[in-house]
């Protein structure tokens, strides 16, 4: 079986995966069979929830650009308590989840997420820490780019100062210095 999760819903062309080759006989001759094409943009949440096994799979494909994952919280639990994911399995659909799906506030959803599935409180807690971690990470990092991009200016001002100082004219030194005629407008007084 083949599944679409696309961002046209529901799917565009044929539920007949062979048919989307330049030569469908071709393509039925190499691959044997067609397979069908499941559009989970269009199913019900309801009807997943009874696919077991891949139901979580297909509820985290259906809704991965919803606007806000925290919506569907309680059919994820639901889901997950029914005991057919493994802890590997759910691990690496959460780190999807979070990855490429949309949340306002990820380690809410998490902790939300965790209250209603208390077995798994340890492993939700454990991505949501990793999270925070990446963020501090990410933080630290903008902010060291931000202080070299100020020095950099900085130091740009200052000969362009030395420049203009020299005699050179204003549009050398912007050209030089790759500062603005409003940023060096200050230095020309």
């Amino acid at each position: 079986m083949l599944f679409y999760h696309g961002a046209t819903s529901p799917y565009p062309f044929s539920l007949n995966w062979l048919d989307e080759f330049a030569d469908p006989q071709l393509a039925k001759t190499l691959y044997g069979c067609p397979f069908p094409l499941i559009d989970v943009t269009v199913m019900p949440d309801d009807d997943i929830v009874q696919h077991r096994r891949v139901a979580l799979l297909e509820l985290m494909q259906k809704h991965i650009r919803q606007r806000d994952l925290s919506g569907i919280t309680e059919s994820l639990a639901a889901v997950v308590m029914l005991g057919y994911t493994n802890r590997r399995q759910l691990r690496m659909l959460f780190h999807y989840m979070l990855q490429y799906g949309n949340t306002a506030e990820p380690g809410v959803f998490l902790r939300r997420l965790a209250r209603r599935l208390p077995q798994y409180e340890e492993t939700l807690m454990s991505i949501a820490q990793k999270l925070k971690q990446e963020g501090r990470e990410e933080g630290r990092e903008e902010g060291h780019l931000e202080g070299l991009q100020e020095g950099s200016r900085r130091e740009a001002l200052r000969i362009a100062g030395s420049m203009l100082q020299n005699g050179l004219d204003k549009e050398m030194v912007q050209e030089i210095t790759g500062l603005s005629a409003d940023e060096l407008q200050p230095l020309c007084g």
